[in-house]
């Protein structure tokens, strides 16, 4: 009887978990979570007093003793409690009004994470809440979220784009052919913009107000038709406010580096791809997904340095989500692509 009363009242959820967002899509709604993996704390008393797009607000805004504080860096979570905390919030609204769930969850990991940070975010989230734990790894999602043909014997090539981490990936047969983690990502190219206006201009900018400038005028191939933005922050001589002009050929000038890096990666991964299925990704063209892939021709950059059509995913924030959703949904039929499970019950409280 429990059984089926537990049945009922269980929500089976797919979870991004990413540095900068975490969407969680639940099994027959959709995605219905879209918040900043934020998490604001009040140092003196210990106690959690906003998470996600509450917590944002108060990024660069709080006095001392409260800090908004980001659980997971690069990909991996450096603040188990913070994230448990996190994802048990997240966990209760995606259960709605549900007395209690306990979630059947598919959580999205880097690609080539350790052992140690596989269990970390298992136990994170059963202790969370949730009954069983399966983990997939996020180019493998972010595929499967791009309608690729991952179980097929053809070469598909994803480049997800995060907030701490670049994953490319080429994959076939349900696996993962070759694939690169690297640790510049969307975050990165916010910070070259935040040093570039330290170390050039001697403005300090805060973190929000660089990612906006990112991307309201940051690309990555110039168009021949200059953008300018309006620069604001500190004054790093006078400790005034200060406003400056500042163009898209600088912001490329600023970001030039990790956007080389993460080229040279992309070239590595198809250098060790076996040459028929280079030969199926040459025809059906390298996917981006991931926040980063709305970087401005982005798209154009990749083309001119791979030789090979560079096609942005719909929606490609979401991809990774989706594709969790997708193994949710046909679980029995996408097991293979799973890396790690973890189907002990949560012990009832």
């Amino acid at each position: 009887m429990f059984s089926s009363i537990r049945r009922f009242v269980t929500t089976d959820i797919g979870i991004d978990l990413g540095t900068a967002t975490t969407l969680v899509y639940v099994r027959g709604r959709g995605i219905v979570i879209n918040e900043p993996s934020i998490v604001a704390i009040n140092k003196r008393t210990g106690r959690i007093l906003a998470i996600g797009r509450e917590a944002q607000k108060m990024v660069g805004r709080t006095p001392a003793h409260i800090v908004a504080t980001k659980p997971l860096i690069q990909g991996v979570i450096s603040d188990f409690e913070i994230t448990e905390q996190m994802l048990h919030y997240f966990f209760q609204m995606a259960g709605g009004k549900k007395f209690f769930s306990f979630p059947r969850v598919v959580i999205g990991i880097p690609a080539g994470v350790t052992e140690v940070e596989k269990r970390a975010v298992e136990d994170a989230a059963r202790n969370a809440g949730a009954r069983e734990v399966y983990l997939i790894e996020e180019p493998m999602a972010a595929a499967i979220g791009a309608r690729l043909p991952v179980q097929e014997a053809t070469g598909s090539m994803i480049i997800d784009i995060g907030g701490g981490t670049t994953e490319v990936a080429v994959i076939s047969l349900g696996g993962i052919v070759a694939a690169r983690s690297l640790k510049i990502a969307g975050d990165r190219l916010t910070e070259d913009i935040q040093h570039f206006a330290q170390e050039e201009l001697k403005i300090l900018l805060g973190e929000r107000t660089a990612e906006g400038i990112k991307m309201s005028a940051g690309s990555a191939v110039g168009n021949g038709k200059p953008v300018e933005v309006a620069m604001r922050g500190r004054d790093l001589v006078t400790g005034l406010p200060k406003e400056i002009m500042v163009n898209d050929t600088q912001l490329r000038k600023a970001m030039a580096r990790s956007l080389a890096t993460i080229m040279q990666t992309t070239r590595d991964v198809i250098e060790e791809t076996p040459p028929e299925l280079v030969s199926d990704i040459m025809t059906q063209g390298i996917i981006l997904a991931g926040g980063g892939g709305l970087l401005k021709s982005i798209d154009k950059l990749i083309t001119r340095e791979t030789m090979m059509p560079a096609i942005i995913a719909d929606d490609p924030i979401t991809a990774v989500v989706r594709g969790c959703g997708t193994v949710l949904e046909h679980l029995d039929e996408l097991k293979e692509v799973l890396v790690s499970a973890d189907t002990a019950p949560i012990a009832l409280r």
